[in-house]
């Protein structure tokens, strides 16, 4: 008879679950947020800095 894999796997990884990420998970957030500010910043130009363009008005 062959061995599959899950013969050979540990007790703990039974489940096929992954683990938490905390770097990739900050570095989303990081993402995330650097993409707010850059659309903070672009609203508060068009609203107050650019006179020209008003998006609300």
């Amino acid at each position: 008879m062959s061995r599959t894999e899950t013969a050979g796997a540990p007790a703990d990884d039974a489940g096929g679950e992954e683990e938490f990420d905390p770097v990739g998970t900050l570095a989303l957030i990081a993402v995330y947020f650097v993409i707010l500010v850059i659309a903070w910043v672009f609203i508060y130009y068009v609203e107050f800095l650019g006179r020209d363009l008003v998006v609300v008005g």
